[in-house]
């Protein structure tokens, strides 16, 4: 073979079988956990039906605008451990639960005592960091909190389900109490978040505000529990523009409160809108502020100042039960003030509870 054959034969093979370039414009299938770090290099993530193995995070941790799609039901191995059991992350993402279940396992864990005590609960069972969409997901049976979520930037929430029903029945180790405790449905924390069109059946807040300006809770639908909170706010948190509107609360200790501990300094709750709500039979209170948090009722703090908090201009109506509360205002001196407009409220069923420390409340009752 000549010089100038071989290297015309070299040339040619060079350039017939250039080097492949990678590119996320892919789809990637998780059908196991093993199937993740290849999955997420895609932008778009299709989720199998799967189990995964006790005492694992399934965590994705996603590119800039990717697309899941949840094709089946997802389970959790069981075993006595910390969690999270899933944990999300990632920019732009949309993410479409399908209404497939995510089963939590919860009976394994429940013993009536939650996180507080008793056997180590793997919480929160989703533990979300986004910024984009998260909708149609369906969770059941969460060992505890059920979905922790931080905005990354805009975010909205619809469509989600928790559904801890089970949990509201006594078991063997729970003595005589619900199994169930601790089963928050959402903890929210950051701006510019919206949930919407999402229902709660659980044995704790229904959704609670820790941390965040520019939310909004739209048409959710909360059954048992603790209703709609706004904290326990602890210290150096802002809590602003807030607007709860055309939301349901049935069976539940009060359908709406804000709390803040009472050690908490320097943060503040302010320009909170209640609009166009229901609560039916509540339990304790139709509406509560409380700075003795965690005790309901006690000496309060005054290091979280409280403003600005309106039921207008929607009517929102509460009824509580024959000897529960149709409202209650424990503030520590000075920390609740400015003027509030509350023509907007209607309350009825019980008695009005303590009123201490008030702000300058006009339209009520």
């Amino acid at each position: 073979m000549s010089p100038m054959f071989a290297f015309a034969s070299l040339f040619i093979f060079l350039t017939a079988a250039p080097q492949a370039t990678s590119s996320s414009n892919c789809t990637g299938t998780i059908s196991s956990l093993s199937d993740v770090s290849t999955a997420v290099q895609c932008t778009t993530v299709n989720i199998n039906a799967f189990t995964v193995p006790a005492g694992q995070t399934f965590n994705l941790d996603l590119l800039h605008g990717t697309t899941v799609n949840v094709l089946g039901e997802i389970q959790f191995g069981l075993v006595d451990w910390a969690g999270p059991l899933f944990r999300l992350k990632g920019t732009n993402i949309k993410f479409n639960g399908n209404g497939k279940t995510w089963d939590g396992g919860g009976p394994f864990y429940w013993d009536g005592q939650g996180t507080n005590n008793g056997v180590t609960k793997p919480h929160p069972m989703m533990k979300i960091t986004i910024s984009g969409t998260l909708s149609d997901v369906y969770v059941v049976n969460s060992p505890a909190q059920a979905i922790s979520v931080t905005s990354l930037g805009s975010l909205n929430i619809a469509g989600v389900t928790v559904n801890n029903s089970q949990g509201n029945f006594p078991n063997a180790r729970s003595h005589g109490l619900p199994a169930g405790h601790n089963t928050d449905g959402f903890d929210l924390n950051g701006d510019n978040l919206v949930v919407r069109q999402s229902t709660v059946i659980n044995q704790d807040d229904c959704i609670a505000i820790c941390r965040g300006s520019h939310i909004v809770l739209e048409d959710n639908y909360c059954d048992g529990g603790h209703g709609i909170s706004i904290g326990g706010i602890v210290s150096n948190v802002v809590v602003d523009d807030v607007l709860i509107q055309r939301n349901t609360v049935v069976n539940s200790m009060q359908a709406f409160r804000i709390k803040t501990q009472k050690a908490a300094t320097n943060s503040t709750v302010s320009n909170v809108v209640f609009s166009n709500n229901t609560g039916t039979d509540c339990t304790d209170y139709g509406f509560l502020i409380t700075q003795s948090y965690p005790t309901t009722i006690g000496t309060p703090g005054k290091g979280v100042i409280i403003s600005d908090i309106s039921f207008h201009p929607g009517t929102t109506t509460l009824t509580s039960v024959s000897d529960g509360h149709t409202v209650a205002v424990n503030c520590g001196e000075g920390s609740c003030t400015g003027t509030w407009d509350w023509s907007g409220l209607k309350t009825s069923g019980g008695k009005v509870g303590l009123m201490n420390n008030v702000a300058d409340i006009t339209g009520y009752p």
